[in-house]
């Protein structure tokens, strides 16, 4: 009787450890603000939207002060940004940097969109109505392959950026790109070889 007592408060003690823990990982982040600080900086270090970190603590002012302790919300996962990343790498190997840019913002664009899936994943790995990828690199296996260091930066500076800009939600390189349909959406802005639009 005494086991099965040990073992049910054994049970109700690691219950509450992992709630415990579950709980404090959700939490936001505080980051105490460094002389040079900026939300733009802020938003860049975490890959959270500039947006999100004013809105969750009330700020409509661009100032921030030495000391003061400010809550870092919540953003994808570190797993989503590796495969935003991977798939930065494949699609936009040799392009700019804006270039790479504006690709993870394609992908942040959609996920906001209610005509597309809502998770970066399920984005990447959707297919189109005809059974392909969207994304070729995930056909190919591109996607695979690790990020690089510029990719990696390039996705934090999309998701500092998300939801400000020209809401592209496709992208092409008219070079190479058949499909008659995606040359008919309206052009946000042309980057490198690719063309952006939405």
């Amino acid at each position: 009787m005494n086991k099965i007592r040990n073992f049910i408060l054994l049970f109700f003690a690691t219950l509450g450890t992992l709630f415990f823990f579950t709980n404090d990982a959700s939490a936001n982040t505080i980051h105490t603000v460094q002389p040079g600080d900026t939300f733009w900086k802020l938003g860049v270090k975490y890959g959270v939207s500039v947006h999100s970190i004013k809105k969750l603590n009330n700020r409509t002012s661009d100032m921030l002060y030495v000391g003061e302790r400010i809550k870092i919300p919540a953003s994808v996962s570190e797993s989503e940004k590796d495969l935003l990343a991977r798939l930065v790498r494949a699609e936009a190997q040799g392009e700019p940097y804006a270039g790479k840019v504006a690709v993870a913002t394609v992908v942040l664009n959609r996920v906001d969109h209610p005509g597309f899936p809502n998770t970066v994943h399920d984005v990447i790995y959707e297919r189109t109505s005809t059974g392909h990828y969207a994304f070729t690199p995930v056909a190919n296996g591109q996607i695979n392959k690790p990020a690089d260091a510029e990719s990696i930066r390039a996705v934090n500076e999309a998701l500092a950026f998300r939801g400000q800009g020209s809401g592209s939600l496709y992208f092409y390189n008219p070079k190479t790109a058949t499909n008659q349909w995606i040359k008919s959406r309206p052009i946000t802005v042309i980057i490198g070889n690719h063309v952006f639009a939405k």
